[in-house]
Order: C-alpha cells, then structure tokens, then sequence
C-alpha cells in the first residue's frame, strides 16, 4: 500500500495527536469527516495504523533507567531467546540488526538494580552468548510515537 499525500497528511496529524477528534482531523485537511472516517478504516485494515498510544511527558518518561542491550545468540536459538524476551515487561523494543550483534532491546527499568537484575535474567536465557549494555544518560532527539 502506498500511501497518498492526503493519508501521509492525516498520517502526521495522528503522530502529533492520536486522541484528535475525526472532525478536527477533517477541519485541518479540508476535507469531510466522512473521508477521515474511511481513510482511518483503510489504513487501519491495511495495517499501516496499528494503534493508537500514550506518549508520557519528559518527567514521567526519566523516572527509571533505559538502556540499549546488544545480544549475541547462538544461530538456532534465535526464536527461544526472542520468545523470552518477550515476556520481560521491561522491554520496550526488540529489533533485530545486522552488524556486531543480532539483536538490540530497549529497556526501561524501575531502578538501576532492576535493571541488574534484568541483564542478569537475560544473560541467563540459553542460547545467549554475550550481552552489551549501554545506559541511556540523556535523549537529545527523540522522533519516536
């Protein structure tokens, strides 16, 4: 599916504010808010919107400890070890890379001995063979929704 201008458009305003009625949405594109309606069931069904989310203000978003995780893991046990990272509530990201590592996590931990912990339980799931922590001191730019 490839988006029109009109969708990118509606796509952006959502970015901006996910909780934006139809109407206002209609208003800033100047166009009916019939056509919102049926533009947001399209990219919805066609999976391009997946859902809508809580973005927390700057303090809200410090509190805790986030670190990027590097994992190395052993060729077939990929599927394992990602399953049971999946099941860590701390983890806000897995995203497989090429390069030094196979995989990278983002978590967010209540404190820095959580966070201990948690790279102690992943250290442990069988099939990962090295992990590489770096702590988030401070985000400069910050793009994601």
């Amino acid at each position: 599916m490839n988006p029109d201008s009109l969708d990118r458009q509606l796509i952006n305003l959502l970015q901006a504010n996910a909780r934006a009625s139809t109407a206002d949405l209609a208003r800033q594109l100047g166009v009916a808010r019939t056509t919102v309606l049926a533009r947001l069931v399209r990219l919805e069904k066609q999976g391009v919107i997946v859902g809508y989310t809580v973005r927390l203000g700057q303090d809200e978003g410090e509190r805790g400890v986030e670190a990027f995780v590097g994992i190395t893991t052993e060729p077939k046990a990929a599927r394992d070890v990602t399953q049971r990272l999946a099941t860590l509530p701390e983890l806000r990201q897995l995203c497989s890379v090429s390069g030094e590592f196979d995989y990278i996590a983002l978590l967010r931990a209540a404190s820095p001995a959580r966070l201990d912990g948690l790279l102690d339980e992943i250290g442990a799931i069988p099939g990962v063979l090295k992990t590489t922590t770096s702590v988030v001191l401070a985000r400069r730019v910050d793009r994601t929704t």
